[in-house]
């Protein structure tokens, strides 16, 4: 999942759970800088588990690479 904040911070992580105030918990999370640069994304910051305030986030993405690994989860058990 990749989350845009207001900052222009962008989190990509594992959607974990959701409260009522819309606020996100992602874990494996990483964070992207807003770059000046757009062909650029540089070095992402590793954040691990994520609370995601629910007043700071602008956009909510599911990646597709995520699907693509996923689509099998449940096929097995």
């Amino acid at each position: 999942m990749r989350i845009r904040m207001t900052d222009g911070r962008t989190l990509v992580g594992l959607f974990l759970c959701t409260d009522r105030d819309c606020n996100v918990i992602l874990g494996s999370a990483q964070e992207f800088l807003k770059s000046t640069d757009t062909f650029s994304q540089g070095e992402p910051r590793v954040l691990g588990l994520a609370m995601i305030p629910g007043h700071h986030v602008v956009s909510i993405e599911v990646e597709a690479d995520s699907l693509e690994d996923t689509q099998g989860f449940g096929a097995n058990h």
